[in-house]
């Protein structure tokens, strides 16, 4: 049996801090992929020049250290820990709010906690982190971060389906929470979807399907040529970039599946806007 691997928590406060500041000045790769491609595919004119000044801010964030979005989101992080990993020097969530703390505050980004839903008094910090934590086998720590705005977390949507609503439900379900965020949710959008499980794990794999790569489809055939037809016609809805009016209205539906009840079909759909900010950094 090998022996376990021990990493102080600092490493994690370091690396969610250094990653709090980088996800929010610097679009993804596979995000910059995106919007340069629909930069040549939309048709609409008022789309053509939405897509452009995007692209014109995100330049402008980048070359003067400038958040790429002004909401700069509530800290959502998924944790995938080694097994054979064992934590010294402190608490593990303690740890990672740390990083966030240091990450929003040093890194003069805005802070959008409040403490209780109800009184509504600020943080301070842009703390505490949503946090999701998984236990894997080896002895690394992946995290990743995505910090979520709420102009599209609120457009957010689940739906309890019937099982026998069986697929055509599903989709039908998933463009009407689409139409409903019209332009709330800055579009072109990423449509985060989960389907099965229960109530919250339906929720928590439409948040995690943010985080792949753009564009990325299931390994399941079956459920990958639904993401295409989903991107097809949530693109012909006219929704348009900025909600002007347009050929591209979503980047990618990236949909995540778990086995469910006999009695249930949970579809969860989380949309996020055409920034869709993830990092990812393994220890």
């Amino acid at each position: 049996m090998s022996e376990p691997r021990e990493i102080n928590v600092s490493e994690i406060t370091a690396a969610v801090r250094e990653m709090s500041i980088k996800v929010n000045h610097f679009l993804s790769e596979d995000m910059k992929e995106c919007l340069n491609t629909a930069k040549t595919t939309e048709k609409s004119r008022i789309g053509q020049n939405v897509l452009g000044q995007l692209w014109h801010n995100l330049q402008i964030a980048e070359e003067e250290m400038i958040p790429i979005c002004q909401d700069t989101g509530m800290a959502v992080l998924f944790l995938s820990i080694g097994q054979d990993v064992h934590f010294t020097g402190g608490d593990l969530t303690e740890a990672v709010n740390e990083g966030v703390r240091q990450g929003y505050t040093e890194g003069y980004l805005r802070k959008s906690v409040v403490e209780d839903p109800i009184l509504r008094e600020n943080t301070g910090d842009n703390t505490p982190a949503v946090i999701h934590m998984q236990i894997v086998p080896g002895d690394r720590v992946k995290i990743t971060l995505a910090p979520k705005g709420f102009g599209s977390e609120n457009m957010s949507r689940i739906f309890m389906l019937k099982p026998a609503e069986g697929i055509e439900g599903v989709k039908r379900v998933i463009l009407e929470a689409v139409k409903d965020a019209g332009p709330n949710a800055c579009p072109p959008m990423v449509v985060g979807v989960g389907i099965g499980g229960d109530f919250e794990k339906a929720a928590c794999m439409a948040k995690q399907a943010l985080t792949r790569k753009a564009g990325s489809h299931s390994p399941l055939p079956h459920i990958a040529a639904l993401e295409t037809e989903l991107l097809q016609k949530i693109n012909a809805l006219g929704i348009g970039p900025g909600g002007l009016g347009g050929t591209v209205t979503a980047f990618a539906v990236q949909i995540e599946t778990f086995p469910t009840h006999i009695a249930g079909l949970p579809v969860a759909v989380n949309i996020c806007c055409h920034v869709n900010r993830h990092l990812e950094k393994t220890i």
